[in-house]
């Protein structure tokens, strides 16, 4: 499809045509086992240990801490359940209010188990409240798993010294950095973090692959139960080529981190957020804008429907989303936003633009062009509008 203006990758992003070439030897030419006791796979072997050593450098980890996973949300439930099952007599568990499915509807379904679980609250500009998390811990607490970075908003959470004060207390700490990775440097080493998850469609790499590195020394179960894949940790014929292209992604996110093009990328999305703010009344960012990450930006378009901003977006071939991707099929307002407190109004109106190293300025320029009158023309259909200039 040609001519799409597409700020829409915090859902997922387009594949490096570096990565797709990576890949398409192990579709064909090297498709043996790499689990072989033959030189053919053992060859296959050879490039999974290269791409896990390409991943680890990204986020200041060992090869040997780096286990692949089909994806983030895979990545997270083993994380989770590999804490529960550690510390059997541990029935307490912490996280926040604004995270992703993947963890949120987890707890949810372990709550209804028996677990006692805790959400910690954020304030309007979506920062965790600290002290609350902190007065929540016990002897009991198993785990406590915070994500990094907000994937609506971009917010990110002080997961370095939050890490550090869990670690204190003996508890496992789990982060799910799915946004955050190949966004911001991360040390791993300067840390607490006992587990992190990660996903290959977020940085440029393919769909249907993801890691969760794990800490030397940090107890474990397995759950992907099977083979001796992954050192024991994760049975399934290894998804060869997906690895390969995980590892040249991070590779390559290494590379444009160290270039600085995420300053490039802050810049045109302060532009677009500044010159909304500007030019369309009663709109506002949601979250902090300072300690966020580079490429999002979450602002509310009061009195008027998300959904048909981006129907009417979409006419002009712009893709951008009323929130996570992996709920969009709700017509209730993200409750992200709703756990910060952004007025029903707003809340409603929320649009996520998130863009990456390939959005250009002139893409940019057609949204300012296209997206104030979307909303002037919404505002004269809507009832809340007239009621507030009535």
């Amino acid at each position: 499809m040609t001519n799409v203006v597409y700020l829409d990758n915090n859902a997922t992003t387009r594949v490096d045509p570096q990565v797709l070439e990576a890949m398409l030897p192990y579709f064909s030419d090297y498709y043996g086992n790499p689990s072989s006791m033959h030189s053919f796979g053992g060859g296959v072997a050879a490039h999974i240990r290269t791409a896990r050593e390409q991943l680890a450098c990204l986020i200041g980890a060992s090869a040997d801490e780096i286990v692949f996973t089909s994806c983030g949300t895979e990545s997270d439930s083993t994380a989770i359940r590999a804490a529960i099952e550690s510390y059997p007599a541990k029935r307490h568990l912490v996280t926040s209010r604004v995270e992703h499915p993947a963890v949120k509807n987890l707890f949810e379904v372990l709550a209804k188990k028996g677990y006692r679980t805790t959400f910690v609250p954020v304030d309007g500009r979506g920062r965790l409240d600290l002290d609350a998390l902190y007065d929540s811990l016990s002897d009991d607490t198993a785990i406590v798993s915070l994500m990094w970075a907000n994937n609506e908003t971009g917010v990110i959470f002080p997961v370095e010294e939050i890490s550090r004060r869990v670690k204190e207390r003996g508890i496992v700490f789990h982060t799910d950095a799915v946004q955050t990775v190949g966004k911001i440097p991360i040390d791993l080493a300067d840390t607490g973090v006992d587990m992190l998850s990660l996903s290959g469609h977020k940085i440029h790499g393919p769909k249907g692959i993801g890691a969760l590195y794990l800490r030397k020394g940090t107890k474990f179960s397995p759950f992907m139960i099977g083979g001796h894949q992954e050192r024991g940790r994760r049975g399934g014929t290894e998804n060869t080529a997906a690895i390969v292209g995980l590892g040249k992604a991070a590779e390559l996110a290494q590379q444009h981190l160290d270039a600085g093009d995420y300053r490039c990328v802050s810049q045109l999305r302060d532009r677009l957020e500044n010159a909304l703010l500007s030019d369309v009344p009663h709109t506002m960012v949601n979250g902090e804008r300072e300690h966020r990450l580079p490429n999002t930006a979450s602002i509310a378009f009061e009195y008027v429907e998300g959904e048909a901003i981006l129907l009417m977006l979409n006419e002009h071939g712009i893709c951008a989303s009323s929130g996570s991707a992996c709920t969009s099929g709700s017509l209730e307002p993200s409750h992200v936003l709703r756990a910060m407190g952004v007025p029903f109004t707003a809340a409603h109106g929320s649009i996520r633009f998130s863009l990456s190293r390939y959005t250009t300025a002139g893409e940019i320029d057609l949204v300012l062009e296209k997206l104030p009158p979307i909303i002037a023309r919404l505002r004269q259909m809507s009832p809340f509008w007239a009621k507030r200039t009535a």
